[in-house]
């Protein structure tokens, strides 16, 4: 058994993987699973299955089943004896065994008409004999099979358990009293030439011998195995092993590479032609002669389905691939398409565009060549030529691919701008001029869109090259995506954009769009949307820059007047600009907001250059309650400047407290008893409260229709975002400051700052009345007038705000605290516009 098993692997290596690497699933020897089904349920003999030929002989043992009708009825079964001889009743014996049953049956049928006159006989077999048939070499169960007489060679091989894959199917020798015979099971389960003798006959004897010589065939073939080759053959025909393998999968164009052992026991590559032989443990795998495609072409893009095609037909092109317009997705780009090519020359891949709208009419026609591959585009891919990462990438803002995911926003780590990264990541000494231009879009990873790249490389090493398409988006308005189709195909970007005209201003989708030679722009305004209705077309520019031979590019401009829409005689290139200007319009950019005591308050369009009075008079007027003197006019362009007053003040007032604590650090014990600490602290706590405080944006305007129609130029010119709120008359004045009892207070005609101060308590103790001042209703700041050596202050209209501060000594010596106190008034000023805002837009 040792050396039946060592014998089974050395045959058997060329099924070894390292052998044939690529073949999956790994070769299994052919046959050996034909006895799988063969062999009997519960060990019995096998069954007969269908009608005995007539060609039977029969035998000791087998039963005979004769019926007669006419006038003898009778019907008897009988067996043949050990004799040979049966016998009917009213008839003499005769001989049975070793006669065919279609000699029997004749013979019988004759005696019944001689003998038996005006009767017929109809005869048939019951019950079989059994025979014995040993079974010995390479089976599962040697030994000696039972079998129905009519059991062939596969019938005793499968009651043997099937041949081991040790064993030959080529070489199986029958032996019994006439003679030895070798039988090739392969001519019956494979197809092999030969016809091959399975009948078994009672005392014959079945021999199955070890393996011969084998071959492995692998690759594209109907059929891949390990196959065993004729009896005592160590070579065949390579055609010959391919008819067992099923043939090739290609009729032509095959490559048969062998895998073999030299002299030296070394394994050893070849290639084979198709008549060579093959040597037994030889293993052969069939690839195509060229594992390239041919004659194919493919459609991708903004279509239902991407798919490959045939070329077709000498000649044929585009309208044939595009003659089902189903194949296209909805909303495509039908100004351009572009097929990829490949120059036969050079190999080298360039893009050739084609106008789709034209091709879909029949109006134009691309022949299409081997390997070709067509990319329609949408309407979504053209607009994104304009979006925000590419002006990024063509104004060369890029930074590297992060490492990993930044953290989130507020997570410690977390980089607060894009400058902050790039400084952190420069080296060290190195000055943000200086450092080393990054790689990747901004706000993108340097993989999420390889055309990007591809773009930002076109346009630093030509910076000419996409002047046209620098000025058609918005970088600054944030990240974006990458189409799929920009993934795929890199380099298409900067050709689409090499083949854009720019068209811009009073254009319902202003952008680049891709357009061939000599196009008209009806058809781009059509893909574009059309103009808007604010278009001026009486004085629409178009540039353009033609290549002159000498190598100079100028930019021609002009204007046209397009009045007519004749739009199809203005034909584009490649490069061109086409902006259409606004018309000049009164209505201004945004309303105008009035609130509280007007007759008709609400939100207004305003014209160019109209003012406060004329949007009074639309707004019917002020009510009888109306405080106009106390009206609340905020402008955004103002909010914006003193929103910046806050900043510039919070950084003076820090470089305020820095220099205090280095002259408290140089006078030293000088300074011991003042409590400077204090006063930093609070100087910090208000320098953030500045940066954190919102401007309100107010003006000090005329808001009394009566005053402006007699002062015109009172009259304030009003701006898109302007807010205008008259509260009702109020009737208080409010003080607030270093009094006794801070509030308000009942307004009393004519009474003046002193006279409220002394109704709310009196000054306090450290109070600087000196300082004292009066926040208007309108906004306006003005002195209260407390000091003894003034008279009081004015009278004090109603709704007004007195102030009265802290004295500011022991540190009058800084000048700090006269920082805080005006900075104090702004934002005592700011927090009551904002709040008669708040109460009046209730």
């Amino acid at each position: 058994m040792l050396g039946t098993s060592l014998f089974a692997r050395y045959t058997l290596d060329c099924s070894n993987p390292a052998r044939l690497p690529d073949q999956q699933p790994p070769l299994r020897q052919f046959g050996y699973d034909t006895f799988r089904n063969l062999a009997p349920s519960g060990g019995g003999p096998s069954a007969v299955v269908g009608a005995l030929p007539d060609s039977y002989v029969l035998g000791r043992d087998d039963e005979v089943v004769i019926s007669i009708r006419g006038r003898s009825r009778q019907s008897v079964s009988l067996r043949v004896g050990r004799d040979g001889m049966i016998a009917l009743p009213d008839l003499p014996p005769f001989a049975a065994a070793g006669r065919t049953l279609r000699d029997l049956r004749a013979d019988i049928e004759a005696r019944v008409a001689r003998e038996l006159g005006g009767s017929e006989a109809f005869v048939s077999l019951g019950q079989t004999r059994q025979i014995g048939i040993f079974v010995a070499g390479e089976v599962l169960r040697p030994g000696l099979v039972p079998l129905p007489a009519l059991a062939s060679l596969l019938d005793a091989l499968g009651s043997a358990g099937g041949i081991r894959r040790s064993g030959s199917l080529r070489a199986i020798r029958v032996e019994g009293p006439e003679g030895t015979r070798m039988v090739d099971l392969y001519a019956a389960i494979a197809g092999a030439p030969g016809n091959p003798n399975l009948s078994l006959r009672e005392g014959e004897r079945v021999v199955v011998p070890p393996l011969g010589a084998v071959v492995a065939i692998g690759g594209d073939v109907t059929r891949p195995g390990i196959y065993e080759l004729p009896a005592g053959a160590a070579n065949a025909p390579l055609p010959a092993l391919l008819a067992l393998a099923g043939g090739a999968l290609r009729p032509a164009g095959n490559r048969f590479l062998s895998t073999g052992t030299d002299a030296g026991g070394r394994r050893a590559m070849s290639e084979l032609s198709p008549r060579s032989t093959v040597r037994r443990g030889d293993a052969v795998v069939v690839l195509p002669g060229v594992d390239a495609m041919a004659g194919g072409l493919r459609l991708t893009g903004h279509v239902v389905a991407p798919v490959t095609r045939g070329v077709g037909p000498r000649g044929a092109g585009l309208r044939a691939l595009l003659s089902d317009p189903r194949v296209i997705r909805p909303d495509p780009y039908v100004r351009l398409g572009v097929a990829w090519r490949m120059d036969e020359r050079t190999r080298v891949r360039r893009f050739i565009a084609f106008d789709l709208g034209r091709v879909m009419q029949g109006q134009a026609e691309l022949p299409l060549q081997e390997g070709d591959e067509v990319i329609l585009l949408s309407q979504a891919d053209v607009l994104w030529l304009a979006s925000p990462p590419v002006q990024r990438a063509l104004r060369g803002e890029l930074s590297p691919a992060p490492l990993a995911p930044p953290p989130p926003a507020g997570l410690p780590g977390a980089p607060a701008t894009q400058a902050a990264l790039a400084q952190a990541n420069a080296p060290a000494g190195a000055t943000p001029a200086a450092s080393t231009p990054p790689l990747a879009p901004a706000g993108a990873a340097a993989g999420d869109c390889p055309a990007l790249t591809a773009l930002a490389v076109a346009a630093r090493s030509s910076p000419l090259r996409f002047a046209h398409a620098r000025s058609a988006g918005f970088p600054d308005l944030g990240p974006g995506g990458c189409p799929q189709l920009f993934v795929d195909y890199p380099t298409l970007l900067p050709f689409l954009l090499d083949q854009a005209v720019l068209l811009a201003g009073e254009v319902r989708l202003p952008g680049l769009y891709p357009v061939l030679e000599d196009t008209g722009l009806d058809m781009v305004l059509a893909a574009a949307g059309g103009t808007a209705d604010t278009a001026d077309l009486s004085a629409v520019e178009f540039a353009r820059e033609p290549l002159e031979g000498a190598g100079a590019i100028p930019l021609s401009r002009v204007q046209l007047d397009l009045r007519s829409r004749n739009f199809a005689a203005i034909r584009l290139s490649p490069r061109d600009a086409v902006r259409v200007p606004r018309g000049f319009g009164d209505r201004d950019t945004g309303p105008v907001a009035l609130v509280g005591e007007f007759l008709r308050p609400g939100t207004y369009d305003i014209r160019r250059g109209e003012r406060l009075s004329e949007l009074l008079a639309r707004a019917g007027g002020l009510t009888a309650q109306a405080y106009p003197y106390g009206a609340v006019f905020t402008r955004e362009s103002v909010r914006q400047r003193q929103q910046e007053g806050f900043q510039r003040t919070a950084r003076e007032l820090e470089t305020s407290l820095i220099q205090v604590a280095a002259g408290q650090a140089v006078a030293g014990s000088r300074a011991g008893n003042l409590d400077i600490g204090g006063a930093i602290n609070a100087g910090q706590a208000l320098a953030g409260s500045l940066r954190e405080a919102r401007a309100a944006g107010r003006m000090v305007v005329e808001a009394n229709p009566v005053v402006l129609a007699s002062r015109p130029d009172l009259d304030v010119l009003l701006e898109p975002g302007d807010l205008l709120v008259v509260p009702k008359r109020p009737n208080e004045v409010t003080v607030v400051g270093a009094v006794l009892n801070p509030g308000s207070l009942q307004f009393a005609s004519g009474w003046r700052a002193i006279q409220y101060v002394r109704a709310a308590g009196g000054e306090q103790r450290f109070a600087d009345i000196s300082r004292a001042f009066i926040v208007l209703p309108n906004g306006q700041t003005v002195p209260a007038g407390l000091g003894s050596w003034q008279a009081g202050g004015p009278p004090i209209p109603p709704g007004s705000l007195v102030v009265v501060p802290q004295d500011p000594s022991p540190y009058e010596t800084w000048g700090l605290i006269r920082d805080l106190a005006g900075v104090l008034g702004q934002l005592s000023i700011s927090s009551a516009a904002l709040a008669v805002i708040a109460r009046q837009g209730r």
